[in-house]
């Protein structure tokens, strides 16, 4: 072929019209974008973007247009709308029942170690109990970085699924939420069970464990174990140290030990 008639052939390709969906898929394959998908949650519609790493981030946004701004603003790539894989869309709604016999997967890349650390101690919270910020920063072998907890969670880029909605203060009160405000906290935890006006009630009033005079055990307020306690056999507690000096013990299963010891400021500001 000469050149003359390569020219022309390159010239005829000026008239067909690319495959719909070619630059999308493009962007896609190459790890430029990560596609995103509406879904329906206690919190009413937010967006969910995913990749092959996993999930990468959970907005709430006025519009499709919105997300796909706040997406590239805060994770440096762009969003690209596609309809949802059933597998995922199916294994999310499990998840906001509890149900977490398929697992997710999650894309934290670009999150420090300590920030990644934070998350996923937030992810052994059960579904219906909470943990105060002072207990993740223990669990993680930072005990004095409360605060800093707070922040971690703060700028969790996926709420929700990422559970720093079951991290309270460590007076008991509930704290901010970085995903919508702190009344979308409340509404979370009770789509999960969570008797968010007794907890308050509690934290109002100095109640920081409840202790089982049978067992002589020691657990968070939210802990499974105390849901077969009756109001007989039930003691309260303001902090560990009067539990231990009742001769009480702590949980091994929610493991309240020391979680208030190592409270060096007050997390509200920063906290998700």
């Amino acid at each position: 072929m000469t050149e003359t008639e390569i020219l022309e052939k390159l010239e005829e390709l000026r008239e067909v019209r690319a495959p719909a969906g070619l630059r999308a898929n493009t962007l896609l394959a190459t790890g430029l974008a990560d596609a995103y998908f509406p879904l329906e949650t206690p919190l009413g519609r937010l967006y969910v973007a995913h990749n092959p790493r996993g999930l990468s981030a959970v907005l709430h946004a006025r519009s499709p247009q919105d997300f796909e701004r706040a997406f590239q603003a805060e994770l440096g790539r762009l969003a690209v709308p596609q309809d949802p894989p059933p597998k995922l869309e199916a294994t999310l709604r499990e998840w906001l029942r509890g149900d977490h016999r398929h697992k997710l997967r999650f894309d934290l890349r670009g999150l420090g170690e300590f920030q990644q650390a934070v998350l996923f101690k937030a992810l052994e919270i059960p579904y219906g109990q909470i943990r105060p910020y002072s207990w993740i920063a223990r669990e993680i072998g930072r005990p004095k970085a409360v605060r800093a907890v707070g922040t971690a969670l703060a700028h969790n880029p996926i709420p929700l699924f990422i559970p720093c909605h079951r991290v309270v203060r460590t007076d008991g009160h509930l704290g901010n939420y970085s995903l919508i405000g702190p009344e979308a906290k409340r509404t979370v935890l009770e789509a999960e069970g969570v008797a968010v006006d007794d907890l308050v009630r509690l934290a109002d009033s100095g109640i920081r464990y409840f202790g089982s005079d049978t067992t002589h055990i020691f657990c968070f307020p939210t802990c499974r174990y105390n849901k077969t306690l009756t109001p007989r056999h039930k003691v309260q507690f303001t902090s560990e140290a009067a539990a231990r000096a009742a001769g009480y013990r702590p949980c091994k299963i929610c493991k309240p030990s020391c979680a208030e010891s190592y409270a060096d400021g007050d997390p509200r500001v920063t906290a998700s």
